[in-house]
């Protein structure tokens, strides 16, 4: 085992990596929060997320939108309490959580996978609770791990058949 020193330091080679790895992710989150600017969203970086976060932007229909390092939310803070894809969908009951923890899921996903994150997104189903990539985003906002996308956390059913 190296030395917690070493640790720290490959850890923050990772993170540099991924930062990198999903900048043109991020550069289209920054067009996209920087299009806000005039219209009232402002711009902090929060170091908690590992991004740039575009408060108050004004389109869409509510909540976040993650682009590599970057998040575009239409609220003052990503300390707001949302519920799960499946609660939503009437599939379970899931205590509310917290929307900068189930964001930052989704900037360590795309730091993995990088360029490749769009695609295989929208090939798993897009904005959908079916999505394994929102539902794993789901479990780490309530537990804490398991951001990661494979094996795809199953869907909840609520006793119904699929």
């Amino acid at each position: 085992m190296a030395p917690p020193r070493a640790r720290g330091t490959w850890r923050v080679l990772a993170l540099l990596l991924g930062i990198a790895w999903t900048l043109p992710n991020s550069a289209l989150g920054l067009l996209a929060g920087t299009a806000g600017l005039p219209f009232g969203a402002r711009a902090r970086i929060n170091w908690r997320e590992y991004a740039l976060v575009f408060h108050r932007w004004p389109w869409g229909p509510g909540g976040a939108l993650t682009l590599g390092n970057v998040i575009v939310h239409t609220g003052e803070s990503l300390d707001a309490r949302c519920r799960s894809y499946a609660h939503r969908a009437g599939l379970c009951v899931d205590p509310d959580m917290l929307l900068g923890d189930h964001e930052r899921a989704h900037v360590f996903q795309y730091m993995v996978l990088g360029p490749l994150f769009l695609p295989m997104y929208l090939l798993c189903g897009g904005v959908s609770v079916r999505n394994r990539f929102e539902r794993a985003a789901d479990r780490y906002a309530h537990t804490g791990r398991g951001w990661w996308p494979w094996p795809a956390p199953a869907v909840p059913t609520n006793g119904r058949r699929n």
